[in-house]
C-alpha cells in the first residue's frame, strides 16, 4: 500500500510542468512556441536560457526527490532483490510519465530525458554511475555540435549499453537481481529516443534549432 502511495505521489510531482509555468508567468503559451514540447529547450526559445537552466534543474529535482524518498521510505538495503528494484523503479517512472504525459495539460507534455536524469541520480548506484558517464558525454555532445536534441537521443540509446557493460564487469552487479532495471532502461530510453521522433528529422533535414550559439541570448 505505501508503494502505490508513493507512486501516485510520484506522478502527481513529475506533472508539475515547470516550462509551462515559467512560460505562462511570463504570458507566453509555449505549447504554441517552437517545437510546441513543454521543456527546458522549448522554453530558452520562448524565455531566455536563464529560465531554461532553471526549468532543467527543476525538472530533474522531479525525478530525483521520488527516488531517494522511495528509498527511505521503503526502507530498501544496500543490496535489495529484483521485487524491491522494480517497486523502487516504478516510483521512479511514475514521476517520468507524469512529466511526458500531464494529466491537466491533456497529456502532452516534456519528453523525460531532464526528470530521468534525476531518476537515475536517486537509484543509486545502479543507475547514478551509468547516468553520470551518459551525462558526460551528453554535455561533450552538446559542446561539439550544439543540438541538445542529437545529444539527448545519443545518451538515451547509450544508457542500456553502460548498464549492461557495468552489470558484466562488476562482480557485485547479478543480472539475475538487476534484470528488471536493465530492461526498463531500454524501455524507458526507447520512449525518449521515440519523442525526439521530429528532432530526428529535423537533424536529417538540417533545420534543428542549435544552441549555446552567440544569438541565443536571454
Amino acid at each position: 500500500m505505501k508503494a502505490i502511495v508513493l507512486i501516485i505521489i510520484s506522478y502527481f510531482v513529475g506533472s508539475i510542468s515547470f516550462a509551462w509555468i515559467i512560460a505562462k508567468l511570463h504570458g507566453v503559451d509555449l505549447r504554441a512556441i517552437g517545437s510546441g514540447n513543454l521543456g527546458a529547450t522549448n522554453l530558452s526559445r520562448a524565455c531566455g536560457k536563464k529560465w531554461a537552466y532553471i526549468c532543467f534543474f527543476l525538472d530533474v529535482l522531479k525525478g530525483f526527490i521520488p527516488a531517494i524518498a522511495a528509498k527511505q521510505l521503503l526502507n530498501i538495503s544496500d543490496s535489495p532483490s529484483a521485487h524491491v528494484l522494480a517497486v523502487w523503479l516504478a516510483v521512479g517512472i511514475a514521476a517520468i510519465l507524469g512529466h511526458i504525459f500531464p494529466f491537466y495539460l491533456k497529456f502532452k507534455g516534456g519528453k523525460g530525458v531532464a526528470t530521468s536524469f534525476g531518476v537515475a541520480l536517486g537509484i543509486w548506484p545502479y543507475y547514478t554511475i551509468p547516468s553520470v558517464i551518459v551525462f558526460a558525454l551528453w554535455a561533450v555532445i552538446v559542446l561539439i555540435w550544439r543540438y541538445i536534441s542529437l545529444a539527448s537521443v545519443i545518451a538515451a540509446a547509450v544508457f542500456p549499453v553502460v548498464m549492461i557493460i557495468f552489470t558484466m564487469t562488476y562482480d557485485n552487479w547479478n543480472f539475475n537481481v538487476l534484470w528488471p532495471l536493465i530492461l526498463m532502461a531500454v524501455i524507458l530510453c526507447s520512449l525518449v529516443i521515440f519523442l525526439h521522433r521530429d528532432n530526428i528529422k529535423r537533424l536529417i533535414d538540417g533545420t534543428e534549432h542549435k544552441v549555446l550559439q552567440k544569438k541565443d541570448t536571454d
